[in-house]
């Protein structure tokens, strides 16, 4: 991936241009309305959430797939969390974690959260359940509380091949907490989506946990997909196909621009597709079902070359192109791929923002000391709000005019 560097412009200019899940299915309702337009999506819970912000696919999913709706996003992950906001306990009290917790839910000013939780709490076992339910329900109500919507998400598994970590105590205990987040949902009427076992299936496949208990890139990757098609919004194979046939060629689902022989091309066709692609994870060589996929019939012997916008997307046999050919780069995958970028850099700027790193000087209990800075953290708001117009604003796909040339 390469570095997003943000234009230099001063702050006036910027001020300007601001102006310009499967589980258990009795709570596993789907919701395909669920977003609406201006939404602000909160991400809460613990490092599920707050190790994705490195990667930012579960935001990037959401933003290409309701790329109509011009939605915000603020993630508000902390590693080690509980539904009690124990792991937010800094040296500065006041506030106490839980009133952190609270506040932090309440400047983000949400109109939709996502609560992962669980995952710590499952530590206390049955014990623990009862005070788990507890917590989970005082988070509902502060939501309601700010006219906000809930969905919430189950734990988890842990995976590894040491026998010594009693993995299936452990993950007793998660789905464990995964059906008391479920009962909590149906009591509540939210939204549930069981990721518990997608990702499990999944890792027994593809390596997408990494030190037994977090997801790596390629488990967000999949993680995205998942939530995707839970909010009725899956990132569905399609594929096109054409027939090189005289007089003129013809499609299934594209628009064919011409069969003219300029430049050697054999055929010319126009893609536009429902949304946007995620850029697949560099480190992986697992891919779902998720590229979509071209067959052209008809070719005579030989090899064909597809390119987009004079830049080489894939090439095969005459026999390939038959059966079809996946599509893995291209025009589509550098947008989202750009788009990814401005997503990783808001959010790093919005982490530091709401979690400095002297936070007990600046606005801690030595603020009188620092908290000067506050204003300086205040203003890092132009340039999240810059970068958040400009991700709305390319996530709608692009038609891409594709062309055919046979390989000398």
């Amino acid at each position: 991936m390469s570095n997003f560097r943000l234009p230099g412009l001063p702050v006036c200019v910027f001020l300007f241009l601001l102006t310009l899940v499967y589980g258990p299915t009795h709570a596993q309702n789907k919701s395909p309305n669920l977003l609406k337009d201006g939404d602000r999506v909160v991400f809460l819970g613990n490092s599920i959430f707050e190790n994705e912000f490195q990667y930012g696919y579960l935001e990037l999913a959401l933003t290409t797939r309701f790329a109509d709706k011009g939605i915000t996003f603020r993630n508000l992950g902390w590693t080690g969390d509980n539904v009690w906001g124990e792991a937010r306990s800094t040296y500065t009290n006041p506030p106490t974690p839980y009133e952190h917790l609270m506040e932090d839910i309440t400047h983000a000013a949400p109109s939709v959260v996502f609560l992962a939780y669980g995952g710590v709490e499952a530590q206390e076992g049955q014990a623990g359940v009862a005070h788990f339910k507890d917590g989970l329900n005082k988070l509902i109500d502060k939501i309601e509380s700010l006219g906000a919507r809930t969905v919430l998400l189950s734990t988890i598994p842990v995976v590894s091949s040491d026998t010594s970590q009693h993995i299936d105590a452990r993950n007793a205990d998660l789905e464990l907490y995964s059906k008391a987040i479920a009962d909590v949902a149906s009591q509540r009427g939210k939204q549930f989506i069981d990721i518990y076992n997608p990702v499990l299936n999944t890792s027994k496949k593809a390596d997408i946990i990494e030190n037994t208990v977090h997801l790596n890139e390629t488990g967000y990757y999949y993680l995205a997909d998942v939530l995707g098609k839970a909010l009725g919004v899956p990132n569905d194979r399609v594929t096109s196909t054409i027939t090189i046939a005289k007089p003129t060629p013809y499609s299934s689902n594209v628009k064919i621009q011409t069969d003219s022989k300029e430049n050697n091309v054999l055929v010319r066709f126009v893609v536009t597709d429902k949304h946007l692609p995620l850029p697949f994870p560099q480190a992986s060589s697992w891919v779902g079902n998720e590229a979509n996929v071209v067959r052209i019939v008809g070719l005579k012997k030989g090899y064909y070359t597809l390119t987009a916008g004079n830049e080489q997307v894939v090439t095969a046999s005459a026999k390939e192109w038959e059966k079809g050919v996946e599509i893995k780069q291209g025009p589509q995958f550098e947008q989202s791929a750009r788009i990814r970028e401005m997503i990783i850099r808001k959010n790093e700027l919005h982490f530091f923002q709401y979690r400095p790193l002297n936070q007990t000087y600046i606005v801690g209990f030595r603020r009188y000391e620092q908290g000067r800075h506050v204003k300086g953290l205040e203003e890092q708001n132009i340039l999240i709000k810059w970068l958040e117009g400009q991700i709305i604003l390319h996530a709608e796909p692009k038609e891409v005019v594709y062309e055919l040339r046979k390989l000398d």
